[in-house]
C-alpha cells in the first residue's frame, strides 16, 4: 500500500508517516523548498519526498500521479489560529485552494483521500460535548478555512463518488509540537527556566479556555484507521469523524500540570500578543462515532503526553 502525506515535515504529518511505516506500507511525503526538515530525519528517505506547494494545481497533480498513492492524507495547511487573524488571505489560499488541488488530482488518480479538518470549525458551539452532527459556527479565519475545506471534500464525494473521510481532531499535542502552540510554548519555556537560560516567568495568553487534548500518536492512529475503514468497505459516500479524548481541560490545569512535572517554582503573566481577538472559552468533542465505526479511542494517559512534551523540550534547549 502506498501512502502520500501532505504536510509531512509537519507535527502530526511525521508521526503519522511513522505510523504508516511500522504497518508495512511504502510512505511519501510533500515539502517545499523552505520546511523544517528536523521532524522527518531517519524516517523517510530522501527519494520518498517531493517538492510540492498545494496551492498549485499543476504541482499538486504532477506529484501525484507520480507517486499514484492509494491513500492521500492531506494534512498540509496553515494551521495556527493566531496566524489567520495576521494573514487571513494566506490561510484561506492555503487551506482552501491547497485542498481544491488535491481533490482535483485525485479525481484523475483515483485513492482515498482524507482531508485532516479541525475543532475550530465549530466555534462557540454551546453544547457540552460536540460531535459530527453538532452545527458548525466558525469564529477565526483558520476555522471558516477548515470549514470550506470539509465542504469541498463532502462535494467531491457526492458529485465524483470519490472516497474521500474527513477528520474533525479537536486538539493534540506531543513531542515535535511547534513552539507556537500553547502546550509546545509552555513545555519551552518551563524546560528554559530549568535550564536556567531565562528568568522563572511564563507568558501566556487566556488560561480560562477549556480544551480536548489527545496525545498526536493517538490521533495520527485515527486517521489511519478511518482511511483503512473507508478503503476496506469500498464506499464511495463521504465519511465524517470526530478524533477527540472527550475531556476538558483548562489551559491552567495544563500549565500547572506541565510546572508540577518540571519541579519549578514558577510565576506568570499574561501577554496581550497571545490574546486572540475572539476567541472559543470551550470545545469538548464526543469520539462515540470513532469508537463504534473505527473501533478508535485515545490509548495514552495524558500524563504520559506531557511528560513526553516536556522531556522533548528539554532535551532541546
Amino acid at each position: 500500500m502506498k501512502v502520500l502525506i501532505t504536510g509531512v515535515t509537519g507535527f502530526a504529518g511525521s508521526h503519522l508517516a511513522e505510523h504508516w511505516l511500522k504497518n508495512g506500507a511504502e510512505v511519501h511525503g510533500t515539502i517545499r523548498w523552505r520546511s523544517d526538515m528536523r521532524n522527518i530525519e531517519g524516517i523517510l528517505a530522501e527519494d520518498c519526498l517531493h517538492n510540492c506547494d498545494i496551492r498549485d494545481a499543476f504541482s499538486v497533480a504532477k506529484t501525484i500521479g507520480e507517486v499514484k498513492p492509494d491513500i492521500i492524507h492531506h494534512l498540509a495547511a496553515q494551521s495556527f489560529v493566531l496566524e489567520s487573524w495576521r494573514a487571513p488571505a494566506e490561510t484561506l489560499a492555503t487551506n482552501i485552494v491547497g485542498t481544491l488541488n488535491i481533490l482535483e488530482a485525485a479525481r484523475q488518480h483515483p485513492c482515498v483521500v482524507h482531508i485532516a479538518g479541525s475543532s475550530e470549525e465549530y466555534g462557540n458551539a454551546g453544547v457540552e460535548q460536540i460531535d459530527e452532527d453538532t452545527p458548525l459556527e466558525p469564529i477565526s479565519p483558520y476555522g471558516v478555512s477548515k470549514v470550506a475545506a470539509d465542504m469541498l471534500g463532502w462535494q467531491y464525494a457526492k458529485s465524483y463518488k470519490m472516497p474521500v473521510v474527513i477528520t474533525r481532531a479537536f486538539n493534540h499535542t506531543g513531542p515535535r509540537r511547534g513552539e507556537v502552540f500553547v502546550t509546545s510554548s509552555f513545555a519551552k519555556q518551563i524546560a528554559e527556566i530549568a535550564a536556567g537560560k531565562r528568568d522563572p516567568v511564563i507568558s501566556h495568553g487566556n488560561l480560562n479556555a477549556i480544551r480536548d487534548w489527545t496525545d498526536v500518536r493517538d490521533i495520527v492512529r485515527g486517521y489511519a484507521y478511518a482511511v483503512s475503514a473507508i478503503r476496506n468497505n469500498d464506499k464511495s459516500s463521504p465519511q465524517r469523524f470526530v478524533l477527540c479524548s472527550g475531556v476538558g481541560r483548562s489551559v491552567k490545569s495544563l500549565l500547572d500540570n506541565l510546572v508540577g512535572i518540571s519541579g519549578q517554582d514558577i510565576v506568570t503573566e499574561q501577554d496581550p500578543d497571545r490574546m486572540r481577538p475572539s476567541d472559543i472559552m470551550s470545545l469538548v468533542g464526543n469520539n462515540k462515532r470513532a469508537a463504534l465505526e473505527l473501533g478508535w479511542e485515545p490509548k495514552i494517559p495524558w500524563e504520559t503526553t506531557l511528560t513526553d512534551l516536556y522531556n522533548y523540550w528539554t532535551e532541546r534547549v
